[in-house]
């Protein structure tokens, strides 16, 4: 069982209570969209393993240390993972030959900044984007999701409310 934490679009700000949030888990995957080397320098120091793929507004000395797209296997599940897919039955043309080729079970995004969770009867894979949870873009609230994959189960799918885009918590 592996206990995962989800977050994309930080934009140059992680939110101290992701730390709290994911002390549970045993990985955290950035969708993309870092923003500056001081957040992925903040991930690392979490002492989590990490799977991170750059997004559009990362600078090139951030995408010297992350990749475009990167599929794997958590547990018995495939997943696939890039900042900008589109979503069910609107893929982008370079993320709908990847899942013909790779057929994951989980396909990772970010950029929208749209908190999607929804299964996709047509290709049969989840599709996870977990919104946004740094403070630039047009997302009101800031969310991050938290879940578990137990073999080929992917369960306990949790989202986590950050606050406002813009106000800072204290909690």
């Amino acid at each position: 069982m592996t206990h995962i934490g989800l977050l994309s679009d930080t934009h140059g700000y992680l939110d101290p209570t992701l730390q709290t949030h994911f002390d549970a888990c045993d990985e955290i995957w950035h969708a993309g969209d870092i923003g500056t080397p001081d957040v992925l320098d903040d991930l690392m120091s979490w002492g989590k393993p990490l799977k991170i793929v750059y997004g559009n507004i990362d600078p090139h000395e951030l995408r010297l240390k992350t990749v475009q797209d990167l599929s794997w296997r958590c547990e018995n599940v495939p997943v696939f993972m890039t900042h900008i897919a589109g979503y069910p039955g609107r893929y982008n043309p370079h993320v709908a030959q990847m899942i013909e080729e790779k057929k994951p079970g989980l396909v990772v995004c970010g950029h929208s900044h749209i908190l999607k969770i929804i299964y996709d009867q047509q290709l049969r894979h989840l599709h996870v984007n977990p919104g946004a949870c740094g403070m630039q873009g047009l997302h009101q609230i800031r969310t991050a999701v938290r879940f578990v994959i137990d073999g080929e189960e992917i369960k306990n799918m949790q989202v986590i409310e950050l606050g406002k885009r813009g106000h800072i918590n204290e909690n």
